[in-house]
């Protein structure tokens, strides 16, 4: 790697850590984010992980923030605080763009650096780089199994094939969909493999047998890090046995996240409310189309592998339809084909470039580059400060309000002022999903949880309830009780 390759990616470094690290604590904490920050605290405090198929990920991502949880010196649940959780996808995040410098050698430097870029200020992959969930994980993840199955492709090596299958068993241990984008990169391994032809000097041992030894050190990944590190043997049942589970909510069963077959085009290209900014990544789409035009195309453009941009292609267009195929739509699930877009939009821009004959023509495109990324990083500070939990926000869904701060503060105000401190007992009374408040009020060692109101519960100084469990609870506060107990 040459200095100029350097300079240019230590930029493109920096650029996604300005945008994924300043400002992580302003956003309420989203009910999935808080439930993974009470996964990580079983881990922290217990040292251990049990999977569970009901509605839970894998692993990965609570193992790695263990990690940096050790560093820091936190060694309690109570001690975790958004900053620290959320640095772990940010970090993740940058690592992903950085991970680019290893595309060059496929793409050329110009299209790797150019698609490390728009990863870098993506609206959407900005925003998710700075949500404690499993998503850019398994981004990271994929990418780092197509870079391993490229190489492979390059050289037939067997520690390419094992590298390939290893990362494929990373991302099984960090979400169940792991198995869309592994099975949208055999799809488009085979749909690559006719334009190229068989490749000469490869022995048919060679490929049984590394395709074996890729498949084996996806199950011996997975299975480690789904048994945790084989303390639980169960995990690894348990981690197929939920596949019943979310095959049923895929296919729109027991779900209330069902959205039309354009839902993720949708976010990307046009999302908009009165009075609020225009959210689109049109910019990375007419990237991606170009990108597309030259997979297909007989002209073979400079510095760029055509085996290596028709698979993404393919990668990419198997991606976008299995993900608007199935029912279940969740807006994180948009950033496995949005970095396939990104990565034929990189190729798109040098391709574009290739097509300008003068030099007006050149300045043109580089103008109009130049403002698409402008905006697009406009659009990923928005997102991400202003409007992180405005529902104007296309990536803002089920999030939690801004008034669950005066929640938080109110009731640190009553633990300040009762002798007790954080033991003051507290009541919850609600029929609905109460996360992220189990996070918010981690420091209380009283409190009750009570999905409708009791007779039987004791008497409490302090009582949080739903609107619907207002009269029930009057009732039982200021109608029930005999007078002089009211």
């Amino acid at each position: 790697m040459n200095l100029r390759t350097a300079a240019v990616f230590l930029c493109l470094i920096v650029t996604a850590a300005l945008f994924r690290f300043p400002r992580l604590a302003e956003r309420p904490m989203h009910c999935d984010e808080a439930v993974n920050a009470d996964k990580l605290g079983i881990l922290l405090e217990q040292g251990r992980y049990e999977y569970s198929s009901q509605d839970f990920h894998g692993p990965t991502l609570y193992y790695l923030s263990l990690i940096y949880a050790k560093i820091q010196g936190i060694r309690t649940y109570i001690d975790l605080s958004e900053v620290t959780l959320r640095s772990v996808p940010a970090f993740l995040g940058v690592l992903l763009v950085g991970a680019h410098l290893l595309l060059a050698p496929y793409f050329g430097l110009r299209a790797a650096a150019a698609a490390g870029l728009l990863t870098a200020v993506s609206p959407a992959m900005v925003y998710y780089s700075r949500y404690y969930i499993h998503e850019i994980p398994l981004v990271l993840l994929s990418f780092c199994a197509l870079l391993c199955l490229l190489r492979y492709c390059r050289q037939r090596r067997a520690i390419w094939a094992a590298g390939t299958g290893a990362f494929a068993g990373l991302m099984y241990a960090t979400k169940e969909t792991a198995i869309l984008p592994v099975g949208c990169m055999l799809l488009a391994g085979l749909a690559t493999l006719p334009a190229v032809g068989r490749r000469k000097g490869l022995p048919d041992n060679d490929a049984g047998r590394h395709l074996a030894l890729a498949a084996a050190a996806a199950v011996v990944v997975s299975a480690v890090l789904m048994s945790s590190f084989l303390s639980h043997p169960r995990g690894i049942l348990d981690s197929l046995l939920a596949y019943r589970t979310y095959f049923a909510r895929g296919a729109g069963i027991n779900t209330f996240h069902v959205h039309p077959w354009n839902y993720y085009l949708s976010l990307l290209l046009y999302f908009h409310s009165p009075g609020n900014p225009v959210w689109t990544e049109a910019p990375i789409a007419a990237l991606a189309l170009a990108g597309l035009w030259a997979a297909f195309s007989r002209k073979v453009v400079a510095g760029i592998s055509p085996t290596a941009l028709r698979f993404m292609a393919f990668y990419t267009l198997f991606m976008i339809v299995v993900y608007s195929v199935i029912p279940y739509k969740a807006p994180w699930n948009v950033l496995g084909f949005l970095h396939g877009e990104i990565l034929l939009a990189g190729a798109g821009v040098v391709w574009l470039a290739s097509r300008c004959r003068t030099r007006g023509a050149s300045m043109i495109l580089a103008g109009v580059a130049v403002a698409g990324v402008a905006h697009l990083g406009w659009l990923a500070w928005q997102s991400s400060t202003r409007y992180a939990a405005d529902p104007c926000n296309p990536w803002v869904y089920a999030q939690t309000g801004t008034d669950v701060f005066r929640i938080a503060a109110r009731m640190e105000s009553l633990a300040a002022v009762y002798s007790g401190g954080y033991t003051l007992p507290v009541q919850i009374v609600s029929r609905e999903n109460l996360w992220p408040l189990p996070w918010y009020l981690r420091r209380f060692t009283r409190i009750s949880w009570w999905n409708g109101v009791s007779a039987t519960a004791p008497k409490a100084p302090v009582i949080l309830a739903t609107p619907d469990m207002e009269p029930a609870l009057q009732s039982k506060l200021y109608e029930q009780p005999p007078p002089g107990q009211r």
